[in-house]
């Protein structure tokens, strides 16, 4: 009988070890898809209640486009996994949709009412390398296995709260993972401040990165819908565009002149660290 229990014991321990644990965790093979895409939505305080239901309205109407449904059918397995979060300062990152297998037109109509649904958040601040951060362990683990890994950050504002863009940045490109960009060209006052001009140039060089990284730029909050959808089409199909290609990188200047441009008419190009000299008042405003 002693023999028996020290058996059963044993059979036991192994069904409850880690190694057992691990071999019925590989016994289910992560879902193989076209692309994991991480939507990192900016909901922080430059971003007024109208401004934040257009952008997200934006995202709604997206998926439920017929370009975006017919570029999820154009890749080979004519499926992709998409999560959803929103975003402000340093530490402000709230989840919204978690990871989605995107396949039929149902499947996209489907995501996009649970987005419609779901409530907009607002944040103090601006953290674009903690949404970065934020979005880089959502890869591990997420039941998908993807030929591509997309953060796709969109935001009117540069990083002022943080670490440095860069750094984040660098860690995902590392990482395997392609950061894109969507920039807003905000026209109004932001917090009392003018808008940064050629924010698009400030996420050409300090925000997007890796292999065929791209910028899609928004005129206005308005033009939000389309520039969403566009870009959302050219991810999912894997299309880069010409113009949108990783910028070389520029030197920084102490301050920015009035309207963007130097005394040569050229368009200035924002260092890096603008939003955190900005924000702590080490470069005056226009």
């Amino acid at each position: 009988m002693s023999r028996r229990l020290l058996a059963f014991a044993a059979a036991l321990m192994l069904c409850l070890s880690p190694a057992a644990g691990t071999a019925a965790a590989q016994a289910a093979p992560a879902r193989a898809v076209d692309l994991e895409l991480v939507l990192a939505v900016d909901v922080s305080g430059s971003i007024d209640e109208g401004e934040a239901a257009l952008q997200r309205q934006g995202y709604v109407d997206a998926f439920r486009h017929p370009d975006v449904i017919a570029a999820i059918r154009s890749g080979m397995l004519r499926r992709i996994a998409v999560a959803y979060f929103e975003w402000a300062g340093e530490g402000w990152q709230t989840p919204v949709l978690d990871w989605t297998v995107i396949e039929t037109d149902a499947d996209a109509r489907a995501f996009a009412d649970r987005l419609a649904d779901a409530p907009v958040g607002t944040g103090p601040w601006t953290s674009i390398s903690s949404a970065i951060d934020f979005a880089v362990p959502m890869f591990d683990a997420n039941g998908v296995e993807g030929t591509r890994r997309v953060i796709d950050v969109s935001g009117d504002g540069t990083n002022n709260t943080g670490r440095p863009v860069p750094a984040a940045r660098d860690e995902a490109v590392a990482r395997g993972i392609v950061i894109n960009g969507l920039p807003i060209m905000n026209d109004r006052l932001n917090v009392s401040r003018p808008p940064m001009p050629n924010l698009d140039l400030y996420f050409r060089n300090c925000v997007i990165g890796g292999p065929g990284a791209f910028v899609v730029t928004a005129a206005d909050f308005r033009a939000f819908g389309e520039a969403i959808r566009r870009k959302l089409v050219l991810e999912i199909a894997g299309i880069v565009p010409p113009a949108g290609r990783l910028a070389q990188r520029a030197p920084g200047h102490a301050q920015f002149p009035p309207g963007g441009s130097d005394a040569d008419g050229r368009r200035w190009t924002p260092p890096c660290d603008f939003g955190e000299r900005r924000f702590h008042g080490l470069i005056e405003d226009p």
